[in-house]
């Protein structure tokens, strides 16, 4: 089975361009190495990063920083194993000089060290595990999503400012889950009463709703990216809980890559987020009408991030004339970059992670009847990750 296979960007747009100026071409491509998730249960997670990708590629014309882009993908079927196997080969084979895409953060701890230890660049589009935000961070691992922690952390700060006194906690039993649960109980200033971490991968919940329904707590705070996320909130609404219980997640438990399949059972539901598809500024939303125009469904925040990846890599890159093999030049490039990004305010911490401002969204359904996450109150404006002091870049 091959499952890693070469992307010719923009096919009609690179041919055009070799025939009118075939000197262009005189300079080898950028080889970025797109590892993600596109099969499984998470398979459309990995689809929407790439789509995400692409789009910002097609706003760049095919290139980052005037060079030509080549893309070759690879399906870690969520798998740390798997991951390192087709990682290894992009870096070995295909010489890719940037790593990006991975979605789960177990895949990422699998295909970082060995990326970084051959030269390439880390950019992550999602994944954004606490271990290289701290101790283990490093000058060539970059984040332009968020670190894990930082959406629950903003969900712990709204839950307390609404009083809420009891919350029960869900998220599946790997790093991401672990991070997700530790940010949320980093400031929520009530009592925990349940913290439950369910197998990865699970899409039965039963007897863990009723575990939670006996506890009898005011609110549930739950990340379950994918399937996983799909079947806990229908099984929790069919469970009659959603009236009495609200449900609070972050963003990649509530977005358009579930929402859809969601339905009615996810209405209600409250997210923090760092991006919304309603959001009002320009460039969102000529992002969501591109988008739309393309894809054919609305944006999530995983395809928002995608898409500023894409931005953040073509103005670095522009400030060292292309030149990805300019080590030194590209990081401190990355570190200081400035782009429009869709989040508005954006910038690289010193721990090569962001620092960015997270929104309270409820689930609601627009003019078309689609659930959709609706912006509402700021929560934490230049809200930074709790692992930066830890860093010290070498």
């Amino acid at each position: 089975m091959r499952i890693d296979r070469r992307i010719p960007f923009a096919a009609a747009l690179v041919a055009g361009t070799m025939l009118a100026a075939p000197a262009a071409f005189a300079e080898d491509p950028i080889r970025i190495g797109f590892l993600s998730t596109f099969s499984g249960p998470g398979g459309q997670l990995g689809q929407e990063l790439l789509d995400g990708f692409n789009l910002g590629l097609a706003a760049t014309g095919g290139k980052l920083g005037g060079r030509t882009v080549e893309v070759i993908q690879g399906d870690d079927q969520a798998k740390p194993d798997v991951g390192r196997q087709v990682a290894d080969k992009m870096i070995e084979r295909d010489k890719v000089q940037i790593l990006t895409g991975v979605n789960f953060s177990n895949v990422m701890l699998a295909v970082a060290k060995p990326a970084l230890d051959a030269g390439a660049f880390v950019v992550s589009v999602n994944a954004g595990p606490s271990q290289y935000a701290g101790t283990q961070c490093h000058p060539h691992f970059f984040v332009a999503s968020f670190q894990n922690d930082t959406s629950p952390e903003a969900m712990g700060l709204e839950a307390t400012k609404r009083g809420i006194k009891k919350m029960y906690l869900m998220a599946p039993n790997y790093p991401a889950g672990k991070d997700f649960l530790a940010g949320f109980k980093r400031t929520f200033k009530g009592e925990v009463v349940g913290e439950v971490y369910t197998a990865f991968g699970q899409l039965d919940y039963a007897a863990e709703i009723a575990q939670l329904r006996a506890a009898a707590p005011e609110g549930v705070f739950f990340f379950y990216p994918g399937g996983m996320g799909i079947n806990f909130v229908k099984q929790y609404d069919q469970a009659g809980l959603k009236k009495t219980v609200p449900l609070y997640g972050p963003s990649f438990s509530l977005d358009q890559t579930v929402l859809p399949a969601m339905g009615d059972a996810a209405v209600g539901a409250f997210a923090a987020t760092h991006w919304a598809e309603d959001a009002d500024d320009a460039a969102s939303k000529k992002f969501r009408a591109d988008f739309e125009a393309k894809y054919g469904r609305l944006p999530s925040p995983n395809a928002a991030q995608a898409y500023d990846t894409v931005l953040a890599l073509d103005a670095a890159l522009k400030t060292v004339g292309g030149k990805v093999e300019d080590a030194a030049g590209f990081q401190k490039a990355l570190e200081t970059v400035k782009f429009d990004s869709l989040r508005g305010k954006f910038r690289f911490n010193t721990n090569h992670y962001p620092v960015q401002d997270f929104w309270l969204a409820e689930i609601v359904k627009d003019a078309k009847g689609r659930p959709v996450m609706a912006k509402r109150t700021l929560i934490a404006a230049d809200h930074q990750d709790a692992y930066v002091s830890k860093c010290t870049m070498k």
